[in-house]
């Protein structure tokens, strides 16, 4: 896939603790476009990672992420889109280094505060859309 990444200058950009955590605008050109359905802080057994701690559950959903993809036969690297529905976002952003270590490609983004996901143990949900040549 060949991807560029567009930081415009008229648009402001969102830094947290030194990191710029999005790209507004990623052009991509690719043969195979992926979709992964909103992943939550589950283990391969269903069982809920993470209780109460949403560092640990925004691993395990990168976890989760990276598993997706690379089942499609794609990484982290080809993300180029995530949507991120969190239950509380001043948490979310005390977490901004997890987010980096999954998503660095700088995929276009969405976060959206939610009163509450598909459980009430659950903190953060990830869906994401990868693009592969």
């Amino acid at each position: 896939m060949q991807r560029q990444n567009i930081q415009p200058e008229t648009l402001s950009k969102r830094v947290v603790d030194g990191h710029v955590l999005y790209s507004h605008v990623v052009v991509a050109d690719g043969k195979r476009t992926i979709f992964i359905s909103g992943q939550l802080a589950r283990d391969r057994h269903g069982h809920t990672i993470g209780k109460g701690d949403m560092r640990a559950q925004l691993r395990q959903v990168g976890e989760n992420i990276n598993a997706a993809l690379e089942a499609a036969g794609a990484t982290l690297d080809d993300l180029v889109k995530t949507t991120t529905y969190v239950t509380d976002i001043e948490e979310y952003f005390k977490h901004v280094d997890i987010r980096m270590e999954y998503f660095r490609a700088l995929p276009t983004s969405t976060t959206v505060e939610v009163r509450r996901l598909a459980h009430p143990d659950f903190l953060v949900e990830v869906e994401a859309i990868a693009m592969v040549d």
